[in-house]
């Protein structure tokens, strides 16, 4: 069965299954649901555990499957975690995850969990984890976007007996926050354990907040090239700042906006020789968030505007190798910079 990360604590309470597999990336979240299953077994007679980390290919599997079939003359009940770091068990984890599946079913005396790290669809329809799937129960651990960060972090101070002022205060501090820790979850729930250190029960002043919580925020090209897309200028700015700062390669922050570019001119031609916009972005593989990005600025982009963003991009991509262009910056970042506004603001018009 599935279930929603948000639902395992109501399942919990109900009653434990013996096999559970939680996949996704972000650490924190998938750290306190594995957390939250353990406390549940311990509170039901599993006192021993056991972990087993898969590493390369000629991982002995036999052992992973000893395990389950014996028991310690301490405890009548155990926990067996199997951890899956690269998400591929191999030939022999796949048939050896099946019938670890097949002995779960109808078990009391042992519980499994297993810990994968995001898994693409075509692993999700995989045999192995299907048979997971039906002998136990699986949670996706879904990051925490942007927009939803706020809301996060209002409901982790709340749990803590904090919360900012109401209104259009409150959410300013909220946004400000998040500015912060954006893209560093864990980061994120060890500033508002400090603002508990730091401060009683109630309500917290954005001036406290301001000088609680580190600038911890990271950032990635591909959340940037959600948000040029959007033509979000300031958060655009930050990110790049925050890249630069990470030593992130030019060339990959050049090619990933210039990429942008290139789709957003095959799909404005296509729509300019009478495809649909659906299908066109259908036949360009824009999909999920980029396809209701692109849906919300091609209407508008003309293509002079296009044409000028891709002899930017141009330009942009000899700057950071290494040539110099008449009035554009000879620093890399700072043409970088250049060529993401002129994304944002050819979007946002």
């Amino acid at each position: 069965m599935q279930l929603a990360a948000a639902q395992l604590s109501s399942h919990l309470r109900k009653g434990l299954r013996p096999l559970y597999t939680l996949h996704g990336d972000e650490a924190l979240l998938l750290q306190e649901a594995a957390d939250a299953i353990r406390a549940a077994a311990r509170a039901q007679g599993y006192t021993e555990r056991s972990v087993h980390t898969v590493a390369g290919a000629h991982f002995d599997w036999s052992e992973v499957l000893a395990a389950g079939g014996s028991l310690s003359l301490f405890a009548d009940r155990q926990i067996i975690e199997i951890r899956i770091p690269s998400g591929k068990p191999g030939k022999d984890g796949s048939v050896a995850l099946q019938q670890i599946a097949q002995n779960a079913v109808g078990s009391d005396s042992t519980l499994t969990l297993v810990l994968l790290p995001r898994l693409d669809k075509a692993t999700r329809t995989g045999a192995w984890f299907a048979a997971l799937e039906q002998s136990g129960a699986t949670v996706q651990i879904d990051p925490v976007e942007r927009q939803a960060l706020p809301t996060w972090i209002a409901q982790r101070l709340s749990a803590q007996g904090q919360r900012v002022a109401p209104g259009e205060e409150g959410q300013r501090t909220l946004q400000f926050f998040a500015d912060r820790v954006e893209g560093n979850l864990l980061a994120a729930h060890q500033e508002i354990q400090k603002l508990a250190l730091l401060h009683p029960a109630g309500e917290l002043s954005r001036e406290q907040v301001e000088a609680a919580v580190l600038n911890v925020a990271r950032y990635d090209v591909f959340k940037l090239s959600e948000s040029a897309l959007a033509g979000q200028a300031g958060r655009v700015t930050r990110m790049l700042d925050g890249l630069q700062a990470e030593g992130e390669a030019e060339v990959l922050v050049h090619y990933t906006l210039a990429e942008d570019i290139r789709a957003l001119k095959r799909v404005k031609d296509a729509m300019n020789a009478g495809r649909p916009l659906p299908v066109a972005l259908r036949e360009q593989r824009i999909w999920g968030s980029r396809e209701r990005l692109f849906e919300r600025a091609l209407p508008h982009l003309q293509d002079a505007a296009l044409a000028r963003l891709l002899r930017a991009a141009h330009v942009v991509d000899g700057i950071v190798k290494g040539l110099k262009a008449p009035d554009w910056p000879a620093d890399n970042w700072q043409a970088l910079h250049r060529l993401a506004m002129l994304l944002c603001q050819a979007c946002r018009a």
